[in-house]
């Protein structure tokens, strides 16, 4: 497979192919999907409930350029934009599932994928709720080495590549969040340039035993510096993030 086979306005959806269209592919490894995982819940007054998963989306959509040129034929499957949302409880918006409801619906849909024959499925989450980590890296434990993974940047080795506010914890809704949200092209509403920055780390936080964003004292459920956002900023980290993504699904190919 070369890379002329998808050119520049390709979009690779699982949901756009026919059951002949899979059939023909995984008969070409090797093959990979990539399934975004997000959450809906509340993020500042200046975001939508869903920028998690548009976060996972994007950061998909442009891995998936970098594994074609690694010669991975590689589509996007339809989202699962529902996670764990213990943190925002008490915010209207916040419309959770449990960690086990989450595990089992990712497992099967794993599964399900493997069995059709795709080389490697990587399950992508930017709902960094320590829950829904743990939750999406148990729907894999079960499957053969190097048939599924984890993209995720709360593991310290993705996380180091990010931005000082990230490696802080100031990030939900914050500087980190609120700049992909703008190269996402989503729609974020004026307000984020006169917010004040809020010195809240999560990380921290989340160690001291706060289970609520309403503990830590973010009552409008933003910390960071979402003032200081930027398109630009956005864009490295969307580099970083497709990074990521394709390396997690490189390794696990030359895994098996």
């Amino acid at each position: 497979m070369t890379t002329s086979r998808h050119p520049a306005a390709w979009i690779p959806l699982l949901s756009s192919l026919t059951t002949e269209d899979v059939k023909e592919i995984v008969a070409s490894p090797p093959t990979a999907i990539l399934l975004p995982v997000g959450s809906v819940e509340p993020h500042g007054p200046h975001l939508p409930l869903s920028v998690d998963t548009t976060i996972s989306e994007v950061a998909s959509m442009r891995a998936a350029r970098l594994l074609v040129d690694k010669n991975v034929d590689v589509y996007i499957a339809p989202s699962v934009p529902y996670g764990v949302t213990d943190f925002a409880s008490g915010f209207v918006g916040a419309v959770g599932v449990s960690a086990s409801a989450l595990t089992s619906l990712l497992e099967s849909i794993v599964d399900r994928l493997v069995h059709d024959g795709w080389s490697h499925v990587c399950l992508v989450n930017n709902h960094l709720e320590p829950a829904q980590d743990a939750a999406v890296r148990a729907a894999i434990a079960k499957m053969p080495k190097g048939r599924a993974s984890v993209a995720c940047p709360l593991t310290k080795r993705w996380g180091r590549t990010l931005s000082d506010e990230f490696k802080r914890g100031n990030c939900h809704a914050g500087r980190y969040e609120t700049s992909l949200a703008l190269a996402a092209g989503v729609r974020v509403r004026d307000v984020y340039t006169k917010l004040a920055p809020l010195e809240v780390s999560l990380s921290t936080e989340i160690k001291a035993g706060k289970t609520r964003f309403t503990e830590m004292g973010m009552d409008r459920a933003y910390t960071g510096a979402p003032d200081k956002a930027t398109e630009r900023e956005g864009e490295e980290l969307f580099e970083k993030l497709a990074e990521m993504i394709a390396t997690e699904v490189l390794e696990g190919i030359a895994s098996t």
